[in-house]
């Protein structure tokens, strides 16, 4: 079971100095496998408690702390595929890629908030349509040195390994994504005893197609301050199916993500 931990790219911690003291520490932690970041970039007034409208962009964001880390994992929990124009999404999943050395971790969805996509004039109806043509597209760009977009070949370079996919999502959506692209699942907020059955179900679909039993990221909270709990906890997703898990809570600051990286070390 590999442990991760969200930095908040939102809200008052968002900072640039408690967002690379965060990712430091996190990368010191042997017990932290890898860094998370989320992705918002037009929430609505009415829709900003908890950050007050304050949201780095998760790309932006990641590339800057693959410049302040040297071993962690860089994941985006989860890029919203409908928001950006697949073209310019390859090449920043790419120099992500080649720059941190080979650590980003692309967990992609659909989107749910409507307001953003009016915001970016983008259709919500298509937002389905739209993460399969990127899914295929970005496929397509890792695959070879030349790629086509709009009956235009160009080349793509550098074209490092493609990052490990995680699709995020509910399973009728978001496993049949997963075996087409050779991706994990990320599921957020799943109790182990939730997470078991959808975990063993997409463990049997891959072994079908011939495929490896697909990694399982789950987004959760650890208990804070309660080691013996902490571990039970991580015990227990690993039974369900988990591969990684990923500790977020709210934090105002690096004392607070301080406590919530302790509770890391304390589950492992």
């Amino acid at each position: 079971m590999k442990l991760g931990v969200m930095i908040r790219n939102m809200g008052p911690a968002s900072t640039r100095d408690v967002v690379a003291a965060a990712a430091r520490a996190a990368d010191a932690n042997p017990s932290v496998s890898d860094v998370w970041v989320v992705d918002h970039i037009a929430i609505p007034p009415d829709d900003a408690e908890g950050s007050g409208g304050r949201y780095l962009d998760p790309l932006a964001s990641l590339a800057y702390l693959a410049g302040v880390t040297t071993r962690v994992g860089l994941g985006v929990a989860v890029l919203v595929l409908p928001y950006r124009p697949a073209l310019p999404t390859a090449k920043w999943v790419a120099t992500i890629q080649e720059l941190s050395g080979g650590r980003l971790l692309l967990g992609v969805g659909g989107g749910w908030m409507a307001a953003e996509f009016r915001a970016l004039g983008v259709d919500h109806r298509r937002r389905g349509r739209i993460t399969d043509e990127t899914l295929a597209f970005l496929d397509a760009c890792f695959a070879d040195d030349v790629a086509q977009a709009n009956g235009q070949p160009f080349l793509f370079k550098p074209r490092p390994a493609r990052p490990p996919l995680f699709v995020g999502g509910a399973p009728a959506v978001a496993f049949p994504r997963a075996l087409a692209h050779r991706a994990g699942w990320i599921p957020m907020g799943l109790t182990p005893d939730a997470l078991r059955e959808p975990a063993a179900d997409l463990r049997r679909r891959a072994a079908e197609v011939g495929l490896p039993a697909p990694e399982i990221a789950v987004l959760t909270a650890l208990p804070l301050g309660d080691a013996a709990a902490a571990r039970g906890l991580v015990a227990a997703y690993r039974d369900a199916g988990a591969t990684r898990l990923i500790h977020g809570v709210r934090y105002t600051d690096f004392d607070g993500f301080r406590r919530g990286l302790d509770a890391v070390a304390d589950a492992a």
